[in-house]
């Protein structure tokens, strides 16, 4: 089970290199080809399939680029079994600020996410 979690901890951290580098082969490494992303947004379910929101990551300017803060957490993991998972991490790319709750599945190839469903703050910056 150390190795499960060692395993799950990369993949987090690829994750979090990912987000921040705006690296899609990165992204792709740990995210399922069938993921989706959820989150609500005026009262109203969104429904982001992985390809889409690899093109959204694509055409914006990673948060590396523009050399801003970074900041990666992970608050808890949950193995339920030897193939499920569930992640509860926070992230940045200021203004905007990251709650993703990540459920993981274990392939053949590792541990992917299937799903990530997050909440995003926006807070102004100080001068």
């Amino acid at each position: 089970m150390a190795t499960d979690l060692q395993d799950l901890e990369q993949a987090l951290q690829t994750y979090f290199d990912g987000l921040y580098e705006g690296d899609t082969a990165k992204l792709a490494a740990v995210f399922h080809d069938e993921s989706h992303l959820f989150s609500v947004s005026d009262g109203k379910l969104d429904d982001l399939p992985r390809a889409r929101w690899f093109e959204m990551v694509s055409n914006r300017p990673s948060a590396l680029s523009r050399d801003l803060p970074r900041r990666d957490r992970v608050v808890q993991i949950d193995r339920s079994g030897p193939n499920t998972a569930f992640a509860k991490v926070q992230c940045q790319i200021p203004p905007r600020y990251f709650t993703d709750y990540l459920t993981f599945v274990k392939l053949a190839d590792g541990w992917r996410i299937i799903s990530k469903t997050f909440h995003t703050d926006t807070r102004q910056v100080s001068a």
